[in-house]
């Protein structure tokens, strides 16, 4: 009798609520690791970035130029016109919304933040004679640009190397353990970087090694055998490192494009995580490299045509962020570089 009323009087020393809220956190850790990726993308670049966005320092920059007709500007200007349309979709989402229509709006949201930035990278790349609509390639030529020093320090980051021997360039404090936490440091926020260069570059590899072993005229075969490898060396990954280019912020970019219908996306709806945090840190990324885009455009057609450009923007347009990065970053950056064109000439 009396152990029977002691067993009854036994408190647990975990309640329900208690493991709801464990299993609650855990299930949040990935969409957490995801926010802090970006969370540290954005405070790195806070940390790195001058006033007018470090263009005018770089050589690559001040020899951009290019010959345009007619109807190459107005294919330039429909690339834009698509960048600034879909950022303003996203800013209007990020403005409008509370806390729980930011959570079911990552649907929509993490496409567009990819989808505006794809925009003004093609624009770009079509005023230094890249003109095309294939991922791959787009994907290839900015990776060569990002190691060829055409962005700012802060976005200059980039892995490379054959799978299990990556190496991190332009993060010197990128080897350091990534904690669960927002980046509180410079040394957090490159931890998390490279970190989010690893695993992106990891995934990249894999699906690489999938695509060329499926393909018969590809695929690395065993020498007694004839049949493709399923287990690979250190050599067999070295083979296909050149198919993988380089890692930059436009592959961890890519991570953003999650299908409406996947599971991934319902693990960070469901997540007890900080939106209006992630949405401000998108909000910050896309801004600034929209921004490097539009100043590059800017160069390559000229300041004046492009101030008509923007003043020529539809009515939903008109006075808004296209405007303000104008004036804060598009005419400082290619005022400061007219002496040197000017000598040029």
């Amino acid at each position: 009798m009396t152990t029977t009323n002691m067993e009854t009087t036994i408190i647990p020393l975990v309640t329900d609520e208690q493991k709801q809220a464990e299993e609650t956190w855990r299930k949040s850790i990935p969409a957490q690791v995801f926010l802090n990726y970006f969370f540290a993308i954005n405070y790195h670049i806070q940390e790195g970035d001058d006033a007018q966005g470090g263009l005018q320092h770089l050589p690559f920059f001040r020899a951009h130029q290019a010959e345009l007709t007619d109807a190459d500007v107005q294919a330039v200007t429909k690339l834009l016109s698509a960048c600034w349309s879909t950022e303003y979709a996203l800013r209007s989402t990020a403005e409008l919304g509370d806390e729980d229509y930011l959570r079911n709006a990552l649907h929509w949201t993490f496409p567009q933040a990819y989808h505006t930035i794809m925009a003004g990278l093609q624009a770009f790349l079509y005023t230094a004679g890249v003109r095309s609509n294939n991922p791959s390639l787009i994907r290839r030529e900015v990776g060569r640009l990002v190691v060829r020093n055409a962005y700012p320090r802060p976005i200059s980051f980039y892995a490379a190397g054959a799978y299990g021997d990556f190496s991190i360039h332009r993060l010197p404090l990128a080897g350091y353990k990534a904690g669960l936490h927002i980046a509180g440091k410079e040394i957090d926020a490159q931890a998390q970087i490279g970190q989010f260069l690893r695993t992106t570059r990891k995934i990249k590899a894999v699906s690489t090694r999938q695509q060329v072993q499926a393909n018969p005229n590809t695929a690395i075969r065993s020498q007694k055998t004839g049949k493709a490898l399923d287990k690979w060396t250190a050599s067999h990954w070295q083979q296909i490192t050149w198919r993988l280019g380089y890692t930059t912020i436009f592959d961890l970019l890519g991570r953003l494009r999650i299908s409406q219908t996947s599971r991934e996306i319902e693990r960070f709806v469901e997540a007890e995580i900080d939106f209006k945090l992630f949405h401000q840190s998108l909000l910050n990324i896309v801004s600034y490299l929209n921004g490097i885009h539009e100043t590059y455009v800017a160069k390559a057609i000229g300041l004046e045509r492009y101030q008509q450009l923007v003043a020529g923007l539809p009515k939903h347009l008109q006075n808004t962020f296209v405007h303000e990065r104008l004036q804060i970053r598009v005419e400082p950056v290619l005022r400061d570089d007219e002496p040197t064109m000017r000598m040029a000439a």
